[in-house]
C-alpha cells in the first residue's frame, strides 16, 4: 500500500462526501479509490468511515484522522511551494468571495486584467455582502474590507479605503456644511444598515484622538451605492467608502465634507484559511490586487476634487 496516496484518497473522498466523486477527482476508478481507503482502515486496524447506501459519515477514529491527515497534506503541500517559489507558475481554478458594490465596480476590472497576465487561471467568484466560511464552502480566498474575519484566517493587506462624508451640492445650499462632527445631529443622515453600529459615526482629529457623534436620519438601508444615490438626490448626508462615492465625488454629484476630521483608513485584505499554505494562484492573485490597489481608482477620483483643489465646502 502507497499511504501517501492512500491518504489523499480518504481526504478526497471525506471532502466529496463520495467514493465516486472522490475518484473523478482524482481521475482514478471508484475500485481504487475504495480499495486504497480500506487499505488504510486495514494498515490503521481501525474504521474510519461509516458507509451506508446514502451516506458516508467519519467515525470518531476516521475524525482525528481526517484532521491530522489534512494537515499532513498541507504542510507538504506548503514544503513544495515553499521549494519551488521560484518558478511555481498560477493556475487551476481561484474561488474567490467579495462583496457586492467593490466586487462590481473594482474587483470585477481588476480581474480582467489579472486573468490578461495569468492566461491559465480561471476565476469562480461568488458576490455577496455576507460573510463566508472559507473552509465549509470551499473558497480559496476572500476580498475583505476591514476585519479579516476570524483567528483561522490569514490577511495579507492589498490596499486601503477611507470613509467618506458628503452630500450633495443642493443639500448643501439648503442647509449649509457640517464643521464638525458634532453638527450632524442637525441634519439628515443616512445609515448603513451593516455598520457595527450605524447610527454612530466616528472621525479622527488632528491630535490623533476619536470623535463620535450619534446621528439620525430618514433612510436607512443594506446598500452603501444605494445610500450613495440617495445622497446623490439632496436626500441627506452619507458616510460611505471613497470605493463607492469617489466617481460621484469627483464628478461634483457629492460633495465632501468634514475633511479635517478624517477617520483611520481601513484595510483592504485579500483573506485565505491559515491552515493552507499559500498557494501560486492565491499568492498570484494578492500580488496582482497589492499592485493594483497601491494606487487605487476611488483615491485618485478623490483627489482631483474641488475640496482638494482648495475649493472651499464648509
Amino acid at each position: 500500500m502507497d499511504r501517501f496516496h492512500a491518504i489523499a484518497a480518504f481526504v478526497k473522498v471525506v471532502e466529496t462526501g463520495s467514493f465516486a466523486r472522490a475518484a473523478e477527482r482524482l481521475d482514478l476508478s471508484v475500485s481504487s479509490v475504495s480499495r486504497q481507503v480500506a487499505d488504510l482502515e486495514a494498515h490503521l486496524d481501525a474504521r474510519l468511515l461509516n458507509r451506508t447506501t446514502r451516506r458516508l459519515s467519519l467515525t470518531e477514529a476516521g475524525r482525528a484522522f481526517h484532521e491530522r491527515c489534512v494537515q499532513l497534506l498541507a504542510d507538504l503541500e506548503e514544503a513544495e511551494s515553499v521549494a519551488g517559489a521560484g518558478t511555481a507558475v498560477p493556475r487551476g481554478t481561484l474561488r474567490v468571495s467579495a462583496g457586492v458594490t467593490f466586487g462590481t465596480a473594482h474587483l470585477a476590472p481588476a480581474a480582467a486584467a489579472f486573468m490578461a497576465r495569468h492566461a491559465d487561471m480561471r476565476l469562480d467568484v461568488e458576490l455577496s455582502d455576507r460573510i463566508v466560511d472559507l473552509v465549509d464552502e470551499g473558497f480559496d480566498a476572500a476580498v475583505r474590507i476591514g476585519a479579516v474575519g476570524g483567528q483561522n484566517l490569514v490577511g495579507r493587506r492589498v490596499g486601503a479605503s477611507e470613509l467618506v462624508c458628503c452630500a450633495a451640492p443642493a443639500y448643501v445650499a439648503r442647509h449649509g456644511a457640517p464643521r464638525a462632527p458634532e453638527d450632524l445631529v442637525r441634519h439628515a443622515c443616512l445609515l448603513y444598515e451593516y455598520a457595527p453600529q450605524r447610527d454612530l459615526w466616528t472621525f479622527g482629529d488632528r491630535k490623533g484622538g476619536q470623535r463620535r457623534v450619534r446621528v439620525t436620519g430618514p433612510v436607512h438601508a443594506n446598500s452603501g451605492a444605494f445610500l450613495a444615490a440617495l445622497a446623490a438626490e439632496g436626500v441627506g448626508i452619507a458616510y460611505e467608502p471613497d470605493f463607492i462615492v469617489g466617481a460621484d465625488v469627483a464628478a461634483g454629484r457629492l460633495v465632501p465634507l468634514l475633511r479635517d476630521f478624517p477617520p483611520a483608513a481601513t484595510p483592504i485584505h485579500v483573506v485565505y484559511p491559515s491552515r493552507r499554505h499559500l498557494s501560486a494562484k492565491v499568492r498570484a492573485f494578492a500580488e496582482f490586487l497589492q499592485e493594483r490597489f497601491a494606487r487605487p481608482a476611488w483615491a485618485l477620483e478623490l483627489a482631483a476634487t474641488p475640496a482638494r483643489r482648495g475649493v472651499k465646502t464648509s
